[in-house]
């Protein structure tokens, strides 16, 4: 027989400065997209 534990898997830190995991993907997914047209224009 085999004993499985369960796992549950915390998302975030608590470093997180942002109120929700939501927010903070959203707002990283902005700084990714505004860095990736910059490094496009710039160079």
């Amino acid at each position: 027989m085999q004993n499985k534990e369960i796992k549950t898997f915390e998302r975030g830190s608590a470093l997180s400065i942002f109120s929700s995991d939501r927010k903070e993907d959203l707002i990283a997914l902005i700084l990714a997209f505004l860095l990736a047209m910059a490094i496009y224009f710039i160079y």
